[in-house]
């Protein structure tokens, strides 16, 4: 372990990388990083970066910390990067030279990607595909050159290919140390031939090959992917070994956004490892730094992921809990990491899409280009989810250099995770909830969302929104503006699922009537089939432990046709911690959706509900429950369904655009106050609909008679700006009016309490009074000349914060707010008409970090 700190460290300390620090203790810098324990000598801090020759054919240009243009490889090893992984297809071209994209690697262009990472010092992986393109699971597609033959031809040419590859990498001098037979060969599919019996054969025929050209110090590696599914690991290690196949590495895809916990991670590598005496590493892993689109190719993370928040601290902390994960693999038998296309960067800006088509197109530098089509079908090339899109690069935000290539401090991570690293404490993120119904269910916002700092730690925050969810109507996609009690902005992404040709259920034994079958389960504390507390029917799945637990229920659906499919399930229970993590999943392919739910009392049953999730061409969808729980949590899982939903088109909003613009271009001296005020709220409905990326047309043609209505009904009769008179020849048709007030009785309350609220001002005969965070209407008043008091009584269930008070018309339009400060129960409130200089003091408190008024110590943040 001296040797790797010394020799990391120096290296870095030269280039001024990372600042002076004791090999013990952790260093000064702009990230957080936990020191990983337990790295060997030999650890491998890997990268892919199979793309880089078409990405420089398209002018990408990596830079140093010193933003001068450098050689990608000498970069990477001098933030501590020591191997390099590099895929190899067959034949990724058409027969007249046209490359079918994703790097076109083929054999002679991976010999030029390892000489160079070699001349960096760096050792290289051989990422055997066997297949003319992308190979993961449900898509493992035989050469061209190789469709037709029966095995024994077969087994032949998958030797020969692998042996005549690594003969030209020798001979060009590339340092190889490991060779992988198969990429992401789940299930034991490999080259277009299924069963272990059969492919057991061709992974054997490739490690022969290893073993014959490069000798045996030469490790020999097999590839697989999604390690939370139940017992899937051993049973592929069981099934290798029942047949003979000799290799030394079992290794293994992590993204954390799609394949569980860290722990679970190593749990299940530990169990190969241990089982079998087999060395293991993560042959890919990655996480998003942002989820802004760089070049106008969808990202494959675009919305807010989970486990780590979507920044540069987040995708640090990501990578080094894979490391830890793999370091805590028993008898030293954890190798290293590989980081997946940390440099697929953006070949132009995402204003300039139509430009960079034709790079990707020309260069290879994109997913995929239309040539590929000869080869794959383009649901069977893309995945899917970008079937009739091929182009640039979906992973551009999970790359470790930003857009220009200048370095993130995230690549640092492979030198800081030697000694750690400190930052000043700061936010580094905050949840922008996602929240899926179908149409006509109701929207509930959360009352809280999680703010993260850099240093791990994070809290619950209240939030106020301030949009009105009663402006989402019909399917689409929407997008409600929220603050936090701290100050920090959130947004709230509602996708709203039809509720018309919903597709029948899919899942077998939904509601676990039958028993266990077709289910499996992984861990402890759960009980499928039990009798406890089902949402329907007789049984369910049940879970209880009294020490913190966790376990994941699944099942393979087989046969679905091609389309959009959601995800849902009935769950009830409590006890859960803040840090525990209660989540669905539905993935196909190397498509993944989930959601989180939490557990919120007996007999309260959840819902929680994937976004549409688009089904490969193998039509093999999983869908899991996975849930880590404190002691004592308790609940019941049932009636888990899949099923199809009809594409969402977004309503036509031209009309409604052109009516804001019209608004927007009215003379504001020539009217009436309160008509202005009805046209405001109109407007505030509008804007909220033009800005949901895809909003139904019931909420459109909502927003547009509602505009329409504020326009016709302006009243004469402003003044001339300045002067406070009316302007000369306007006829008053009615006097200015002042804009609408909220006067409570007390600044402060508890839960269940009550307090007065005085109305002034307020248009029209009714109004309603509610209290936000989320909107909750607490009373209805009639107003006398615009004016009305009424007690009202906070919801028992309010959660300490600052919440408002609100005035809203008829229509649900905000009119005005005052803040509130509901207390902890068991607090001793304060009163009094106006926020005072106690209650300015205390925010100012809160928003400086200052713990005051019973504040919850700060929780750890969750690590999945």
């Amino acid at each position: 372990m001296r040797t790797l700190v010394v020799g990391i460290l120096a290296g870095a300390l030269a280039l001024g990388a990372v600042p002076a620090a004791a090999e013990d203790g952790p260093v000064d810098a702009g990230i957080t990083v936990a020191k990983v324990e337990g790295m060997g000598e030999d650890w491998i801090n890997g990268v892919d970066v199979s793309t880089v020759l078409s990405l420089e054919a398209s002018g990408v240009v990596f830079r140093d910390e010193q933003g001068q243009p450098a050689d990608l490889f000498e970069v990477l090893a001098d933030h501590g990067v020591n191997w390099a992984r590099i895929r190899v297809w067959n034949d990724p071209f058409t027969a007249d030279g046209q490359g079918y994209g994703g790097g076109n690697v083929d054999a002679a262009r991976a010999v030029q990607i390892g000489q160079r990472a070699t001349a960096a010092g760096m050792q290289v992986l051989v990422d055997f595909h066997y297949s003319d393109f992308w190979a993961h699971p449900g898509q493992q597609k035989a050469p061209r050159a190789w469709q037709g033959m029966d095995l024994p031809t077969k087994v032949g040419a998958l030797h020969d290919y692998t042996a005549d590859t690594l003969a030209a990498m020798a001979a060009a001098g590339v340092d190889v140390g490991m060779v992988q037979i198969g990429n992401e060969t789940t299930s034991g599919d490999l080259a277009g031939s299924t069963g272990w019996d059969t492919t057991a054969q061709l992974f054997q025929a490739g490690s022969a090959a290893v073993r014959e050209t490069l000798g045996t110090a030469v490790k020999v590696a097999v590839h697989f992917t999604n390690p939370e599914r139940a017992g899937q690991y051993l049973a592929a290690a069981q099934a290798l070994a029942d047949r003979g196949v000799d290799y030394d590495v079992f290794l293994s895809s992590y993204y954390p956004f799609w394949h569980g916990t860290p722990e679970n991670l190593t749990a299940v590598l530990d169990q190969v490892a241990t089982t079998f005496g087999k060395d293991v590493a993560v042959a890919e892993t990655s996480w998003a730094y942002t989820l802004a689109d760089g070049d106008g190719y969808p990202n494959v993370i675009r919305t807010e992921p989970a486990a780590y928040p979507a920044t540069v601290q987040g995708q640090a902390t990501a990578i080094r809990d894979v490391m830890q994960a793999v370091a805590n693999v028993s008898g030293g038998h954890g190798l290293g990491t590989f980081y997946w296309e940390p440099a697929w960067l953006p070949v132009g800006p995402a204003d300039q899409a139509e430009a960079n088509r034709v790079l990707w197109e020309r260069d290879g530098s994109g997913w995929a280009s239309p040539a590929s089509q000869e080869f794959y079908d383009p649901t069977g090339a893309l995945g899917g989810e970008w079937a009739d899109d091929f182009g640039g690069s979906g992973w551009d935000n999970q790359a470790l250099f930003d857009a220009q290539g200048n370095p993130l401090e995230s690549l640092r991570v492979y030198q800081y995770a030697v000694t750690g690293s400190v930052a000043p404490r700061q936010v580094d993120a905050v949840t922008n909830p996602q929240l899926t119904v179908v149409d006509g269910e109701p929207i509930a916002l959360p009352e809280t969302v999680r703010v993260s700092y850099n240093d791990g730690s994070a809290e619950d925050q209240p939030v106020t929104w301030h949009g009105n969810t009663a402006w989402i109507l019909g399917a689409g996609t929407y997008r409600v503006s929220g603050t936090t009690s701290g100050g920090h902005a959130t947004v709230a992404t509602v996708t709203v699922l039809s509720s018309a040709d919903q597709g029948a259920n899919l899942v077998l034994n939904p509601g676990f009537e039958d028993g266990v079958a077709p289910w499996t389960g992984i861990g402890t504390g759960y009980t499928i089939g039990a009798t406890d507390d089902p949402y329907q029917g007789s049984r369910s799945t049940h879970f209880w432990a009294g020490s913190a637990y966790s376990f994941t229920v699944e099942q393979t659906v087989t046969g679905v046709p091609a389309g959009q499919y959601r995800l849902s399930a009935r769950v009830q229970g409590d006890g859960s911690g803040a840090d525990d993590v209660t989540r669905i999943t539905a993935s196909s392919g190397i498509s993944s959706v989930s959601a989180d739910f939490r557990l919120s009392g007996y007999a309260n049953w959840q819902q929680p509900q994937t976004a549409p999730l688009s089904v490969a061409a193998d039509g093999v969808v999983v869908v899991s429950a996975s849930f880590e729980l404190s002691a004592g949590a308790w609940g019941t899982l049932d009636q888990i369904e899949l099923v199809a939903v009809p594409t969402t088109v977004a309503g036509d909003t031209t009309e409604l655009a052109s009516l804001v613009a019209e608004a927007a271009a009215i003379d504001r001296t020539a009217y009436t106050a309160s008509s202005l005020a009805v046209l405001d709220a109109a407007v505030q409905r509008a804007q909220f609909v033009l800005d949901a990326p895809a909003p139904g047309q019931a909420a459109v043609d909502g927003a547009v008679a509602e505009l329409r209505a504020g326009l016709d009904g302006l009243v004469t009769g402003g003044t001339t700006p300045g002067s406070g008179t009316p302007a000369p020849g306007t006829p008053v048709t009615e006097a200015p009016v002042a804009a609408p007030s909220l006067t409570l009785s007390a600044s402060t309350v508890r839960p269940g309490g009550t307090v007065t609220a005085t109305l002034a001002d307020v248009p029209g005969d009714r109004a309603e009074v509610g209290i936000a965070s989320v909107y909750r209407r607490l009373a209805g008043v009639t107003l006398v000349d615009g004016a009305a008091t009424v007690v009202v009584t906070v919801p028992a269930a309010t959660t300490p914060g600052v919440h408002h008070l609100q005035v809203r018309d008829a229509t649900g339009a905000l009119l005005a707010e005052a803040p509130l400060r509901v207390l902890d129960p068991g607090s001793l409130a304060t009163t009094g008409a106006a926020p005072g200089p106690l209650l300015i003091l205390a925010g100012a408190l809160v928003g400086a970090g200052v713990l005051i008024l019973g504040t919850r110590a700060l929780r750890a943040r969750r690590r999945p």
